[in-house]
């Protein structure tokens, strides 16, 4: 699994390849390892969820596991059952779960970002609200024995020269679509943090991530961690019209991508 979302319940209970077996245990889960990507609430609550003393590793960057080691709720995941284990900031890890490998490979890489909202720091000088290396990555996703690659990329700031360069010729890429507009929090009247407030990259814009990559050569494109001001949600929206008109798919809970 590759973070842990709020309502993960819920995928559990209408995904059947994330329930017990029938002939397992009486708290059997498949879910043998987690890869966090950052430590957004977005991307941990779920964890609370997974607390039944059932064996599973997290992975994550020192940053996100200094996170939850000093957020004591966390400490329900058990450090003697739930192996924490460290991400490379760039680098290559073959995935395990409690019994060994599950045979995916994945690639970690920094991207821009920003520390969790719920740990900003604002005091004076703060410019970046205490945002250091290791508070956002990316991730490419690969069988152990090699073949078609995918690229998970749900939260990003922006996108320069080097990420460009990353992802052109990827079979498939996953990426932060939180927001269409940047100001669209305070547009549609729920907030008044602008994307690049939140550490997210608008799609739309100048300097958005369809213009951005736009010219990078993708053989298929996904916007995945979409918040529900997006308008792109409505299937009939000029928003979702020009992301579909621009190569682009909308990420749909139970979607399954074949490589």
């Amino acid at each position: 699994m590759f973070n842990a979302s709020p309502d993960i319940r819920e995928q559990i209970a209408a995904s059947p390849c994330l329930q017990p077996r029938s002939d397992g245990p009486l708290r059997h889960s498949p879910i043998r390892s987690v890869v966090l990507t950052n430590a957004d609430v977005d991307h941990i609550a779920g964890l609370l969820s997974l607390r039944e003393r059932e064996p599973f590793v997290i992975y994550a960057t020192a940053r996100v596991l200094e996170t939850l080691r000093t957020n004591s709720i966390f400490r329900v995941l058990n450090t003697e059952v739930v192996e924490r284990r460290e991400l490379p900031l760039d680098g290559s890890v073959d995935i395990e779960g409690p019994q060994g490998p599950i045979g995916i490979r994945v690639d970690t890489f920094t991207v821009p970002g920003k520390v969790a909202l719920f740990l900003e720091d604002n005091a004076p000088g703060q410019e970046n609200f205490g945002t250091e290396l290791g508070d956002t990555i990316g991730v490419r996703i690969r069988p152990q024995g090699g073949g078609p690659a995918a690229y998970y990329i749900p939260g990003c700031a922006q996108i320069d020269a080097a990420l460009k360069a990353r992802l052109s010729g990827a079979a498939c890429l996953m990426f932060d679509g939180t927001v269409y507009h940047d100001t669209e929090m305070h547009d549609t009247g729920v907030g008044e943090k602008t994307g690049q407030r939140m550490g997210h990259i608008s799609m739309s814009g100048k300097n958005g991530s369809l213009q951005a990559l736009g010219e990078v050569e993708i053989e298929r494109r996904i916007y995945v961690h979409i918040n529900n001001t997006n308008p792109v949600l409505d299937p009939g929206s000029d928003a979702a019209k020009t992301v579909q008109a621009a190569g682009w798919e909308i990420a749909f809970d139970g979607m399954e991508i074949d490589l």
